[in-house]
């Protein structure tokens, strides 16, 4: 397709890791279907990390108000969110007027779902747009269903009865700022802004397979244009074919050059590995980075765990390392996509944060799920009892993880009467998400749709 003729389709995330990555596969998608993509990110994001990108993405940027320094120039999440979406739209506006009178006019925006105000700037210039979700369906749905009303808070008594969520038991599977009201009211009035003007985008984008939640997505798509489109995780692990997508993009954290990763887990027997990571946001109180180093130790398995922080570090046991010797090794940060795919690591211990929780699951390992605060609680009771590929851990009265309580559950994914179960199931939904993204899977037919309209011009809300 000559290039002044593909459609040029702009694309926001907004400025976090965890939303930044999704998003840039999703573009590498289109480009695979001949569109012209631009993706812009924030002043502060682009001129403190260098991504790796293919030539055929272009870069350009928006501003968050806070260009030094990003959210550490803020005051706070509401001082944050308000400049974004003040600096953000008058800019985002800019970067389409300027490429309105070019030759490579915009023609379309997808924006993440957090930056709900794209689309009316998108609207402004008569384009289409819709957002792209970083969570699951079942917790968007969760949110609309607030925003919307048919969810009261405090909810009065379980199971939930909306169609499609009948599977939700307790407060204990539901958003943390839903299952514990008042908490985080700021990041709680973004999720639902997600939902503000959701009924007026022409297509909504979920980084979910149809399969892995289809109760939900057939509910929802009720109510908005539904289209899920992943997993959005680099091919080459899903499909070795795809040699030229081993890369996420931007990566805010340095790996751990120092630790011989790959290497050690070369030397480790198949399935003798506990992967040990919560994302780039979690932070663990010292009383827990302590229960949870003894239960790791008292396991005797191989474990492989990302400690972000020398903070984090200085709350080990004293003599952690020594002891332990090559059983486990620590790291500051490391290739997630990499590790998890190692035929050593047979358990994930994680926060079940939507993007690890994709992960593990297109690539068929079973899980521990420790979630600490938003989606991540009901990730965990998709993990634990909608798709049976892990066990969840039970806080004790002081809301810590006890050393006995970490090591069963590593033990009842690793050796246990379920794990044969567990390994069975974790490979299932592997072989879904590797047809999902194949042609005529639902994730592929759903991208091959979306660039269907945009070559055909032919949007409808």
């Amino acid at each position: 397709m000559a290039a002044a003729h593909r459609p040029h389709v702009l694309v926001v995330p907004y400025p976090s890791q965890g939303h930044i990555n999704p998003l840039l596969q999703l573009c590498k998608r289109l480009v695979s279907h001949g569109l012209t993509v631009t993706f812009a990110t924030t002043l502060f994001i682009l001129n403190t990390f260098t991504p790796k990108l293919p030539p055929s993405i272009h870069l350009d940027t928006i501003s968050d108000g806070f260009d030094t320094a990003g959210y550490e120039e803020s005051s706070g999440v509401d001082d944050y969110l308000a400049r974004l979406q003040t600096a953000g739209s008058n800019t985002l506006a800019d970067l389409i007027q300027r490429h309105q009178h070019s030759s490579n006019p915009v023609h379309c925006v997808i924006y993440d779902s957090f930056l709900s105000w794209a689309l009316d700037v998108a609207n402004k210039f008569g384009l289409p747009g819709g957002p792209f979700f970083t969570q699951a369906s079942t917790c968007n749905y969760i949110y609309y269903c607030i925003h919307h009303g048919l969810l009261k808070l405090p909810i009065p008594s379980f199971p939930v009865s909306v169609q499609g969520l009948q599977f939700l038991s307790s407060h204990r599977d539901m958003p943390s700022f839903v299952g514990v009201p008042g908490s985080y009211p700021a990041y709680f009035r973004l999720v639902l802004s997600q939902l503000s003007n959701v009924h007026q985008a022409n297509f909504v984008l979920v980084n979910s397979v149809y399969e892995f939640e289809q109760q939900v997505v057939d509910s929802m798509s009720k109510v908005c244009p539904v289209l899920t489109i992943g997993p959005t995780v680099p091919l080459f692990y899903l499909d070795k074919s795809f040699e030229e997508d081993k890369e996420y993009g931007y990566d805010l954290f340095e790996p751990d050059s120092s630790a011989p990763i790959i290497q050690w887990l070369d030397t480790k027997p198949a399935q003798s590995v506990v992967y040990v990571a919560f994302g780039s946001m979690a932070n663990l109180s010292a009383s827990q980075m302590e229960e949870l180093a003894l239960g790791l130790k008292a396991t005797t398995f191989n474990f492989l765990w990302v400690v972000r922080t020398s903070k984090e570090r200085a709350t080990l046991p004293p003599k952690f390392a020594e002891e332990i010797g090559d059983r486990g090794l620590i790291l500051n940060w490391g290739p997630q996509m990499e590790i998890l795919s190692h035929g050593a690591v047979g358990c994930f211990f994680t926060h079940g944060g939507w993007n690890s929780t994709v992960e593990a699951l297109s690539l068929g390992v079973p899980m521990v799920g420790m979630p600490q605060w938003t989606d991540q609680p009901t990730d965990a009771k998709l993990i634990e009892d909608m798709w049976k590929v892990g066990v969840r851990v039970k806080v004790d009265e002081n809301g810590i993880v006890g050393r006995n309580e970490v090591e069963n559950c590593i033990r009842e994914v690793m050796e246990g009467e379920t794990s044969s179960q567990l390994r069975h199931n974790a490979k299932k939904w592997r072989n879904v998400a590797l047809q999902a993204i194949t042609e005529g899977g639902s994730s592929h037919t759903n991208i091959c749709q979306l660039v269907s309209k945009l070559l055909d011009n032919n949007f409808t809300k």
